[in-house]
């Protein structure tokens, strides 16, 4: 056969096995019945607009991870703690051959080019004009607008797969996902100036009024026994704060909050700078994130001694920027052993597919001994932040990531005499995860108090959030060189991620592995290392008390999960 007649004959076989897909049957694999409140439909795409779609190919053994993690992470386990490597994780999370095959030769029929975009190879992208991918996927992909978006974006309320690929492909991204900017969870209306940088009594702060209660590391340290003693190991145990939205954390604000809450500590201490998908940390005083400055102001000020990285993630996508933090640490053979998010969204606009692939990527992070730390939401049980067009809404929105089960949820509390959930703490049930079997016994001890005819909609079988909580109002940090106020579960879960990298470093030089992905532990060894919670009421920051909403407890609760930490006990049931 001639050149010419090869060339012809395989453009011929090209042509067949595209009809053959484009008519294949045709599996619907996510949709929605309608895009979230505020969306507003601006007409179709055009056709010859060019679409980026990544592509979640599924894990050769996603069962045998997670039955892998819950063996490692049980106490009592006979490999309790025997954390996997990078490889070992790669093993059960690349494709088979079998879904790269079927992948590639749809790809190939259609003349898509995959590009591989992840350590795992699990995800990869694909670029395509919008009427190729309305035939390949049967979607009918549209403008939205929304208030808060500085420009409309292009989704599909509806996406399928060829029959053939049903199996091999997890997500199909973005396409139904509709995640709005904000994730940031620390409300801007909860910072308050506080004048010139100067020294206050912050250990008798922890005895003042709710009201005016100021919290400085000098306060948590006394309020939970943390200790002030400088952590020992000084490698391999890291404490990583990530970053989204083009929040920077300022080096001088660190030492101006150094030298003004923990002066035993040298203004000098820094962090070590991450980067992903382009993300920078501008040092400009007028860039200065107030999240950014209070995660690591935080982590810095309560974790002493323990190496603190901060990782920028670029981009503008919060979906797409969790994803890209996992694969991130995928790639990293030596990660660090604590990571804390003060940033999430409403469960529901992410879509079940995106969200299951992001929460199984923390199921590997935890498999390689990270704890991964979140705040729980700042909307009581509506969500993120809370308005008032939702306070008589009692169909209750979880948060995510706090709802998935492989991370560890922070909610918030207030006052010293004694502690209270404070109404802003996110906490609620998952529509996406069912309730894991480490927290069967604790949510069902709690729904069994839930009054008979409560008014609240949720999903009584779901993943049960927060886990536990900690102070959460009146932090003080240095922000753009001021001193100021701020709150939210976003001041609580730094908090929580340096105690555990304390204790984390106090396993170290006892010569013991890491306390790694931390729910088995909290809710069996650990459940006494909690102060309980049980005054509170989580309707939300702006919708009022008498909202329907949570109260807290005796025992686990969806306000503020065991309670406030103590670090003595939970120090003595880690070495146990």
């Amino acid at each position: 056969m001639s050149p010419l007649a090869t060339m012809v004959f395989h453009n011929l076989l090209a042509a067949l096995a595209a009809v053959a897909v484009a008519s294949a049957t045709m599996v619907v694999h996510e949709s929605r019945a309608v895009a979230p409140e505020g969306f507003v439909r601006q007409g179709a795409a055009a056709a010859d607009e060019m679409l980026t779609l990544r592509v979640a190919l599924a894990a050769n053994n996603l069962a045998g991870l997670e039955e892998k993690l819950m063996s490692v992470s049980t106490p009592g386990s006979p490999d309790f703690r025997q954390w996997l490597s990078m490889d070992e994780v790669k093993a059960f999370m690349q494709p088979s051959q079998e879904t790269v095959t079927a992948f590639n030769a749809f790809a190939t029929a259609n003349g898509l080019t995959p590009t591989v975009i992840s350590p795992n190879g699990d995800w990869v992208a694909i670029t395509l004009p919008v009427a190729q991918a309305n035939k390949l996927f049967a979607a009918q992909f549209d403008v939205f607008a929304h208030p808060r978006l500085a420009a409309p974006i292009t989704r599909t309320l509806s996406v399928s797969l060829p029959a053939a690929l049903a199996g091999h492909v997890d997500v199909v991204h973005p396409t139904t996902e509709f995640v709005l900017p904000g994730a940031r969870l620390a409300p801007a209306d909860m910072h308050r100036a506080l004048g010139p940088l100067e020294r206050r009594a912050p250990a008798a702060s922890c005895n003042s009024s709710v009201a005016t209660g100021v919290v400085t590391p000098a306060c948590l340290q006394a309020l939970y026994g943390v200790p002030a003693t400088a952590a020992t190991a000084s490698s391999g145990n890291a404490l990583l704060v990530t970053a989204y939205e083009q929040q920077f954390a300022q080096k001088a604000d660190l030492a101006d909050f150094l030298k003004l809450l923990r002066p035993d500590v040298p203004s000098t201490t820094t962090f070590t700078l991450l980067s992903t998908d382009g993300g920078v940390n501008t040092q400009n005083p007028n860039d200065a994130g107030v999240e950014a400055d209070l995660d690591i102001q935080y982590t810095t000020g309560t974790a002493t001694g323990v190496p603190i990285q901060f990782l920028s993630v670029g981009g503008n996508n919060f979906a797409t920027s969790l994803l890209d933090t996992t694969t991130f640490l995928d790639g990293v053979a030596n990660p660090p052993t604590v990571m804390t998010t003060s940033y999430g969204s409403t469960e529901s606009s992410f879509g079940s597919t995106m969200a299951t692939k992001v929460c199984n990527g923390y199921m590997a992070l935890g498999s390689r001994g990270i704890s991964v730390i979140f705040a729980s939401g700042d909307g009581g049980v509506r969500g993120n932040h809370d308005t008032d067009s939702v306070c008589n809404n009692n169909a209750f929105m979880p948060v995510f990531p706090a709802a998935c089960p492989f991370v560890t949820a922070v909610g918030s509390t207030q006052g010293f005499g004694p502690e209270r959930a404070i109404n802003f703490t996110g906490g609620g049930f998952s529509s996406v995860f069912p309730a894991p079997a480490y927290q069967a016994a604790a949510v069902a001890s709690f729904l069994a108090r839930v009054p008979a005819g409560f008014r609240g909609t949720f999903n009584r079988a779901g993943r049960g959030y927060p886990d536990v909580a900690l102070q959460g109002w009146n932090f003080e940090i240095v922000t753009g060189g001021a001193a100021g106020l701020v709150g939210g579960t976003s001041a609580s879960a730094p908090t929580f991620a340096g105690i555990v990298s304390l204790i984390n470093d106090r396993l170290v030089a006892a010569g013991r592995p890491v306390l790694g992905f931390l729910n088995p532990f909290l809710y069996s060894t650990a459940a006494g290392a909690f102060t309980d919670i049980t005054i509170g009421h989580n309707s939300g920051f702006v919708c009022p008390a008498s909202a329907v909403a949570f109260d807290a407890v005796a025992g686990w609760d969806a306000l503020t999960g065991f309670g406030t930490p103590v670090f003595s006990k939970l120090l003595a049931a880690a070495m146990q």
